[in-house]
């Protein structure tokens, strides 16, 4: 892993934790609980907000902006990256598809098959609810691919490597497969006794330099309060653990 920055504590970003910083390109791990970015209600406490304070070094007047890449939902924590200019948010877009995406999810109840991949088309309403779709023209093509690393009596721990990113994929794939994560307010379960956070943790990333084209890899803790649900969890139990490729 590319080695973090550390900057100093007067402008260290809050609510995020800074992995890594170049000329064109920042990485942070996310807390639960943070938006990425502006909606509708224009949220000022935002990820992007906090970013673009951080590159502006107090200076109101400076014109230092970041520019999204991609996004979290507010409930998931993990890895998140911005650039540092148009060009270069331009140049990872184009070359999405090349990424690498894994993410740390707990899910009630015991999967049949212990991997495998779902896959449909999703699309979201009026009412913002994303759910499959069987019209291919109504919604977008998606793939979520698992496997089990660990199993309570009641959930089981899955890391996730994302085929495709659509809005909400991970939480309603598994939801739709009578297994929703654990602590989702949106597609969980009505009683849902884990009340603390959204389990899904975006562990990891690899993505292609914007400029260098070098390959570049961002990997973040697991997170105390999804591990404990299965009275721990290792980096080893998670590398260990494969995932379809397709």
């Amino acid at each position: 892993m590319t080695a973090p920055s550390h900057p100093s504590s007067r402008h260290r970003p809050r609510g995020l934790t800074l992995l890594h910083e170049d000329k064109d390109l920042l990485v942070v791990n996310k807390e639960a609980g943070v938006l990425t970015t502006g909606t509708r209600r224009d949220e000022p406490f935002t990820a992007e907000n906090v970013m673009n304070a951080y590159v502006r070094k107090g200076c109101a007047r400076s014109s230092k902006q970041v520019f999204l890449v991609h996004r979290l939902d507010r409930e998931t924590s993990g890895v998140l990256l911005f650039a540092k200019s148009e060009e270069a948010q331009q140049r990872i877009k184009e070359g999405w598809k090349n990424t690498e995406k894994f993410y740390l999810a707990a899910v009630h109840g015991h999967l049949k098959e212990k991997t495998g991949v779902f896959s449909s088309y999703l699309a979201e309403d009026e009412d913002l609810f994303v759910r499959s779709v069987p019209d291919a023209g109504k919604g977008k093509w998606s793939q979520t691919a698992y496997a089990v690393i660990k199993e309570t009596p009641g959930m089981s721990l899955v890391k996730v490597r994302l085929l495709t990113g659509r809005k909400n994929q991970i939480r309603v794939h598994f939801a739709e497969h009578g297994h929703p994560l654990v602590g989702d307010p949106k597609y969980g379960m009505r009683r849902d006794p884990f009340r603390e956070r959204l389990c899904l943790h975006a562990k990891s990333i690899s993505l292609d330099h914007p400029h260098s084209g070098k390959r570049l890899f961002f990997d973040t803790p697991i997170p105390e309060a999804i591990a404990k649900l299965a009275g721990g969890l290792s980096e080893s139990d998670w590398a260990e653990t494969r995932v379809p490729t397709s």
